[in-house]
């Protein structure tokens, strides 16, 4: 498909990938300035007695809700499938029947309507997501922190991400959430954790400091994550133990972000004259993450950018906006396309250095 880069493009996006049911419409300007018309997320409940989510109930939601989400959001916008350059949907990685869902529907609008379908890594949204709402030129240096990934990446441009760094077991959001669970804070447990926290002496239980002073980008929650359950299961008794091992947590995973994140900043600024520090994904949410990545880019001389909160979580704003970056360039799919349990950025790093190796689990890789 030729390039459309001359003229402002008006797409749908369909989200389906974990828990939220997601549409919206969003207008990329001729000079690729992104204008949200729409945005609808529909929050499962069907989780919270289970403490996370269950694929088989998230996939059945979906089915009940995608096709009232995508009209609402339609009216939202004030568009009809007539006013539409294409439509987008989440493609991967994530819950294989979620995906399945969304990336079906948003094949059948497009076959029906004779428009263009572009699917979208779930990543590359939250990579673009901080675009929603500010401008954000190529290049920037990401860092991508949610309940499932962990990464630091250089971003060209649309689909042109290089990984310098991963998580090589868990994820930050996964610690905030399986401490919050230990705790017995419920579900979604990263928000809960934080509100708890609040009232928690940060300096009061000694966590972990993992690949403290290791060379390279990469990550670990694993021991953080299980020293905290140890403390949750043997010393914390009142409330306010628990508020304390919260604000250690979380003073934990800032720390580690920060100190990986300065590191990347330093090896990017070597060959990027234009400095940016864009962090997306679920944890940016966080208000203590924030604060502690924002001071690090000042120190490091970084202009710093984070979505608004409700774009950091899942949402189908930056899958429209990342649909419409990739129509831009003609960038179209087939309606053959699969849905993907895994789908990494970077794929020929993902190739030639796997983070998690052959007898290793985790669709965090």
């Amino acid at each position: 498909m030729n390039r459309m880069t001359d003229r402002a493009l008006t797409v749908l996006g369909i989200e389906t990938s974990c828990d939220e049911t997601a549409a919206a419409v969003v207008r990329r300007a001729a000079d690729g300035r992104a204008e949200v018309l729409s945005s609808v997320v529909a929050s499962q409940a069907e989780h919270t007695p289970y403490g996370g989510v269950v694929p088989e109930l998230a996939a059945r939601a979906h089915v009940e809700i995608v096709d009232g989400a995508t009209r609402q959001a339609l009216a939202q916008a004030g568009v009809g499938f007539d006013g539409l350059d294409g439509v987008a949907a989440t493609a991967g990685p994530g819950l294989i029947g979620g995906v399945m869902v969304g990336l079906s529907f948003a094949k059948a609008a497009a076959l029906a309507r004779g428009l263009p379908l572009v699917a979208v890594n779930h990543l590359e949204g939250h990579a673009v997501s901080a675009r929603l709402a500010a401008e954000a030129p190529y290049a920037f240096l990401l860092l991508l922190v949610s309940g499932g990934h962990c990464q630091l990446l250089t971003v060209e441009g649309p689909g042109a991400c290089t990984r310098l760094g991963s998580t090589i077991d868990d994820a930050a959001g996964e610690a905030f959430d399986k401490t919050a669970k230990v705790l017995g804070l419920g579900y979604p447990g990263g928000p809960a954790l934080e509100r708890l926290a609040q009232a928690g002496d940060p300096d009061r239980y000694p966590l972990p400091r993992a690949l403290l002073g290791r060379a390279g980008f990469d990550f670990s929650f694993s021991g953080l994550k299980t020293a905290a359950a140890r403390i949750a299961m043997s010393e914390v008794v009142t409330e306010q133990d628990r508020a304390d091992l919260a604000a250690a947590v979380q003073a934990a995973i800032a720390r580690q972000l920060s100190e990986r994140s300065e590191r990347a900043m330093a090896a990017y600024a070597e060959e990027h004259a234009h400095r940016l520090f864009v962090v997306a994904g679920g944890v940016a949410a966080n208000g203590t993450v924030r604060r502690v990545l924002e001071e690090t880019a000042a120190r490091r001389g970084f202009a710093f950018l984070a979505p608004p909160l409700k774009y950091c979580t899942d949402n189908a704003a930056m899958i429209a906006l990342a649909g419409a970056e990739r129509l831009a360039l003609g960038q179209v799919s087939g309606l053959d396309v699969a849905a993907r349990p895994r789908w990494p950025l970077d794929e020929r790093r993902a190739l030639s250095d796997p983070t998690h190796k052959a007898g290793r689990k985790g669709a965090k890789a």
